[in-house]
């Protein structure tokens, strides 16, 4: 028990020095500045090219402790919050694979979502949180919200189907993100996240049309405000002129879920008070929706230290990444159904932290699949694994992937 008795020490006189030093430079520090989507700087002046000013670099990010009794230390020092301090919980709510822990992740200014190509990348609701100055953020990352259906029919987690939900009782303000580069889908709003909206009325709700770089055709945006808006934001009717000829106006009409012939008619929510276009990946677009979100919050306590980055534990941070590098490089349904067992964490000899992890398959061919050609993929994973979790802990990391049959 004496080494993390020792780092409680260190610790703690690590957050005094940075409490001293925040409270020396909180009167020199300018604020970013605010701009919301409705006024001159708005989603749609963004979409036709209106300059913005430039944004300060923001502060760096808080780290995850790379072991989780300091993490857990962390997680439980009581909230260093200001007089005025200020709370917003956002819940970010989206069909499977909209792009909603990377939005997250981006937010947060630090990769601890997984994020994949593939669907159902996250598998139950993961929390972040964002402080600056006297304003945090709690960010509620969901999984893509599916119907009853496909949870029975993919047998799929029934954390998948009960977290966003969860996450509604709590919710101040829901960002809902809807990926415009989708043809098939885009014109219309997830059936269940409509569901959701309609049970959850008195939250406060904005939009995010996502992966706007995607679009060859810039005027779509126009025609997908509309539908998915049904013309109207923040109690005002929208006034857009289509642009687009009749045979490509079509191109925004949504393909229909075959599963829910007795649904709801609507398309789209009346109901939401603003509207950002962005791509994820940039991070000028999504500074700007950050900024919204501060000038959000309410004055309220804090519910976290401002050190800290997730409630997620280190090994659960290092599970999730190794699975989306499975995700990422496994064909078809190979990934799904690779278990993970973390059979050593520890520090090294020179204070890098060592992981060793089984993968365990079912099928030799799916063995043969996961390891490659002379260890090819196996390598890969680790490497890439790696670095996220370097980025993540700030630490050296050293990454051992086992593949294991299942016997």
């Amino acid at each position: 028990m004496a080494a993390p008795s020792r780092w409680v020490r260190t610790a703690l006189r690590m957050w005094r020095a940075s409490q001293r030093s925040a409270a020396v430079s909180r009167g020199s520090c300018a604020a970013l500045p605010f701009r919301c989507c409705s006024g001159r700087d708005s989603a749609l002046d963004h979409f036709l090219g209106v300059t913005k000013p430039g944004h300060e670099p923001p502060p760096p990010s808080p780290t995850v402790a790379p072991h989780q009794d300091k993490q857990a230390l962390l997680a439980a020092l009581p909230p260093n919050m200001p007089e005025n301090s200020r709370i917003l919980r956002v819940v970010i709510l989206g069909a499977p694979n909209a792009g909603k822990s990377t939005l997250s992740n981006q937010l947060l200014g630090r990769k601890v979502f997984p994020v994949s190509k593939k669907v159902h990348t996250t598998r139950c609701q993961a929390l972040g949180v964002l402080t600056e100055e006297e304003t945090q953020l709690v960010l509620l990352d969901t999984p893509g919200l599916i119907s009853p259906t496909k949870q029975k029919r993919h047998n799929l987690e029934q954390s998948l189907l009960k977290d966003p939900w969860k996450s509604m009782e709590v919710a101040d303000l829901v960002v809902v993100l809807v990926d415009v580069s989708d043809k098939w889908t885009r014109g219309q709003l997830n059936r269940q996240v409509l569901k959701c909206l309609s049970q959850f009325p008195r939250v406060p709700s904005i939009l995010v049309m996502n992966k706007v770089d995607c679009l060859k055709q810039k005027a779509v945006l126009l025609e997908l405000t509309t539908a998915l808006t049904e013309g109207v934001v923040n109690g005002k009717l929208l006034r857009v002129k289509s642009t687009l000829p009749d045979s490509k106006t079509q191109k925004v009409t949504a393909r229909p879920e075959p599963e829910s012939p007795g649904g709801p008619e609507r398309v789209g929510w009346p109901h939401f008070q603003e509207i950002f276009m962005l791509s994820a990946l940039n991070q000028e677009d999504v500074e700007t929706l950050k900024q919204y979100l501060l000038a959000q919050a309410q004055p309220g306590p804090w519910e976290f230290h401002s050190e800290v980055l997730t409630s997620q534990t280190p090994q659960e941070i290092c599970a999730n990444i190794i699975r989306e590098k499975l995700l990422e490089h496994l064909p078809q349904e190979v990934p799904y159904s690779v278990q993970q067992e973390t059979k050593l964490w520890e520090e090294g000899l020179h204070g890098e932290l060592v992981i060793l992890q089984n993968l365990i398959v079912s099928k030799e061919s799916h063995l043969r699949l996961l390891i490659g050609q002379s260890g090819q993929l196996i390598s890969l994973l680790a490497q890439e694994a790696t670095q996220d979790l370097r980025n993540v802990f700030l630490c050296e990391v050293q990454l051992r992937l086992s593949v294991k049959l299942q016997r």
